[in-house]
């Protein structure tokens, strides 16, 4: 049923989402699906600068084994919202005081790679390029604007730690946080990935054998 919610949510988000991204640049994200090492990182990144405000509610802090973390690692490092390693990755702060402060209340990422998808690139290449095009606007109420998607009620929130590294070294950092938001969308995909590999290698087999046993059975009738 929450899955359901999700999506329903974001076939509702699609159309401004479109919107928004019309006419801009999209940037292509790096790939980081099977690279725990960076997923992880993408996690320790969301924890410390999106959570606050964005949950990913889909999805329990138990799943993030699944990129190679230990659940003593999760709990020490990862769980400041929640009690038990089986809680959801919900938002910390409420939502009606975020919509007092934003203006509307930050949407739940857990779909967000999914949802930001258009003709104009996939959902991972609009998150990527978004959290690289904020710029200083002090006709802002938050102070910062977005070339991707004008007047957002969001601040900079990685401000500062693109302040500390170097452009290339920034955009490290953020391809990994996207990393993890498209592993958050699915996180069956690389298993997907390989049952598709393994469905083809045994349909090839099948045939090889099945042709064999044909030619077989019919050698004394040709």
């Amino acid at each position: 049923m929450r899955t359901l919610k999700f999506l329903l949510a974001a076939l509702i988000l699609a159309p401004s989402v479109v919107l928004a991204a019309e006419g801009a640049h999209l940037d292509r994200a790096p790939d980081r699906s099977g690279n725990n090492a960076a997923l992880q990182n993408g996690a320790k990144l969301f924890v410390n600068y999106c959570l606050s405000c964005h949950g990913a509610s889909a999805i329990r802090y138990n799943r993030l084994t699944e990129i190679g973390l230990k659940p003593e690692q999760i709990e020490q490092n990862l769980m400041f919202a929640a009690e038990k390693i089986g809680d959801p990755m919900a938002v910390a702060i409420h939502p009606a005081e975020a919509k007092k402060w934003f203006g509307v209340t930050p949407p739940d990422l857990s779909l967000v790679t999914r949802a930001r998808a258009s003709e104009s690139g996939s959902g991972a290449d609009w998150v990527y390029t978004y959290l690289r095009s904020f710029y200083r606007d002090a006709e802002r109420q938050t102070g910062w604007n977005n070339h991707v998607f004008a007047n957002v009620g969001m601040p900079h929130i990685l401000f500062n730690l693109q302040e500390s590294l170097s452009a290339a070294e920034y955009d490290e950092q953020v391809g990994d946080l996207v990393g993890f938001l498209t592993w958050l969308a699915e996180p069956e995909a690389e298993f997907r990935k390989r049952l598709g590999v393994g469905i083809f290698l045994f349909l090839i087999a099948l045939f090889v054998v099945s042709y064999a046993l044909k030619k077989e059975y019919w050698k004394d009738v040709h």
